[in-house]
């Protein structure tokens, strides 16, 4: 049953979970090193709660308890209640979906054991925006991806911004990081997969010519730059989507989608 606490002070070390939440660089040392990450939402509580993770405590204004009390008294963890001034002070910003959960991680998973049973597979390089990583997550299980694989210095899927672009869809595609990089591409073509590496370079074949393969994985690259020479060189086709207008590329997160539902019509063909 959830235990009510009333917080009156902002600086109360019980609601230290949920400092800073602003302070991206910050953020990214804590929550991994701490075993903890943040939701943010009902919606987005109620997936992680349905994906296993388990809840360290909850954090909200007071005057929404009422409305959430039927759907989460029920869980065995702190509820921190505070008004809209402190809940504004000890987070950095004004809270507008009803709640804030701090969450236990759980033991990441191989890579083996991830893409096992796969045949739709999206590998991340190095990838920084964490709106980017989570809007790609969104892309990934609405277009029937089966596993993301992110490299060693991409951002956080659990990062707070990433799972509340993706609406909680990082709780429903499984996940890992792809280490050793980008060695785990070399992984992926001794299972099956045929490596598909998004680029721009106009030498690239043109994603409405690519031919179905049972197995593929789509290896996307950072915001600014694109993939690294080495990725490049152990994917073993490289595959651009043309354009028009003299527009060179589309933001990341947007050439997913168009990928992703690409190879599914090719692949149900």
């Amino acid at each position: 049953m959830a235990d009510l606490i009333s917080i009156l002070d902002a600086a109360d070390p019980r609601v230290r979970d949920y400092t800073g939440l602003t302070d991206v660089s910050l953020r990214r040392i804590r929550e991994p090193a701490e075993g903890l990450f943040l939701a943010e939402g009902e919606k987005v509580i109620k997936r992680a709660l349905a994906a296993g993770y388990r809840p360290r405590s909850l954090f909200m204004a007071t005057r929404w308890w009422d409305g959430l009390a039927s759907e989460l008294e029920s869980l065995d963890c702190p509820v921190y209640l505070a008004d809209e001034s402190v809940l504004r002070a000890v987070t950095g910003f004004n809270v507008h979906r009803g709640a804030l959960a701090s969450m236990a991680r759980v033991p990441l998973r191989s890579v083996s054991d991830v893409i096992a049973g796969a045949t739709r597979v999206v590998v991340l390089e190095d990838l920084v925006d964490h709106t980017n990583v989570g809007a790609i997550f969104r892309n990934a299980a609405a277009l029937g991806i089966d596993a993301v694989l992110v490299s060693p210095e991409c951002a956080d899927p659990l990062y707070r911004r990433s799972i509340k672009v993706s609406m909680g869809s990082v709780f429903a595609v499984p996940w890992t990081r792809a280490d050793p990089w980008p060695n785990t591409l070399d992984l992926l073509r001794v299972q099956g997969f045929s490596t598909i590496a998004m680029s721009p370079d106009p030498r690239g074949t043109p994603l409405n010519l690519v031919a179905p393969c049972r197995r593929a994985a789509i290896v996307l690259g950072t915001e600014g730059e694109g993939l690294t020479p080495a990725a490049l060189a152990r994917c073993e086709e490289s595959v651009r989507i043309p354009m028009s207008a003299g527009v060179d590329s589309l933001n990341v997160a947007a050439a997913s989608a168009v990928v992703f539902y690409a190879l599914n019509c090719a692949n149900s063909g």
